[in-house]
């Protein structure tokens, strides 16, 4: 083996020490701070998995989510393919105000293949100025590997720079992610007498979590505050809501085009 094999091999066995003493910022949510010993670390690579196919708004609205927390103010790059807005949907300006986030400090990026999405996440990862990096690979191309997801996880690590990976129509695999959820929209209360949308709920179940315990939980996005939170309804206040197969699909506060 070469020099630059042998260089390679290194780069991808000395995977950061993800939780010693790394810097965690709390989504809001008591249940799932507590499960992530005080919320999820910064520097590292999380997961989002929409639970179907029809929840892909919501696992991107929750990505958007923990890009805020995470980023802290700080602007954020978010990637994705030329046809994932034919198949899940566009981002929109005003859906993104919705949810608190300023558009203008949103660096939307389009990538014709999961390839280009990688290596721009990984550039993206190598900019401290930056608050975090969202990339969107949906399905389930080779090139998303252990060893790629091991790459951003030490990208993110090297510039504190926190990577969040939306899967959508993909299946969980092997991965070197610090956190994995697996999210769907659940049904959000409105305000009948303003006419007013409800707050953005999820079902939110943290199926991996390399350095503790995972969970479920119902989660509300407070837009005002920019957290995660328990819900106000008292049918909300457990755990994850049981599945129902006659549950209509809740609309979603990104709104869709194209």
């Amino acid at each position: 083996m070469g020099d630059a094999g042998l260089t390679a091999l290194r780069n991808l066995l000395s995977e950061p020490r993800l939780g010693d003493g790394q810097a965690r910022v709390p989504l809001g949510h008591r249940g799932a701070d507590e499960t992530l010993g005080g919320g999820l670390p910064k520097g590292a690579l999380h997961e989002v998995f929409a639970r179907d196919s029809s929840h892909g708004g919501a696992a991107t609205g929750f990505a958007a989510g923990l890009g805020l927390r995470l980023g802290e103010g700080k602007p954020l790059l978010w990637i994705r393919q030329d046809f994932s807005a034919l198949e899940f949907g566009e981002l929109h300006a005003a859906g993104l105000v919705e949810l608190g986030l300023d558009p203008d400090s949103v660096i939307l990026v389009r990538a014709a293949n999961a390839g280009q999405v990688l290596r721009a996440a990984a550039d993206g990862l190598a900019c401290a100025a930056l608050g975090a990096v969202i990339a969107e690979i949906p399905a389930e191309p080779k090139i998303l590997d252990l060893v790629a997801s091991r790459r951003l996880a030490f990208a993110a690590a090297q510039r504190n720079v926190t990577a969040i990976l939306v899967r959508l129509a993909a299946e969980p695999d092997a991965s070197a992610a610090e956190t994995r959820w697996a999210v769907r929209a659940a049904r959000s209360s409105n305000d009948d007498e303003n006419n007013e949308w409800g707050a953005p709920m999820f079902e939110a179940e943290l199926i991996r979590n390399r350095h503790g315990r995972t969970g479920s939980w119902v989660m509300e996005w407070n837009s005002d505050d920019g957290i995660f939170r328990e819900p106000n309804q008292a049918a909300h206040s457990g755990g994850l809501a049981a599945a129902s197969a006659d549950r209509p699909v809740q609309p979603w506060r990104i709104r869709h085009t194209g």
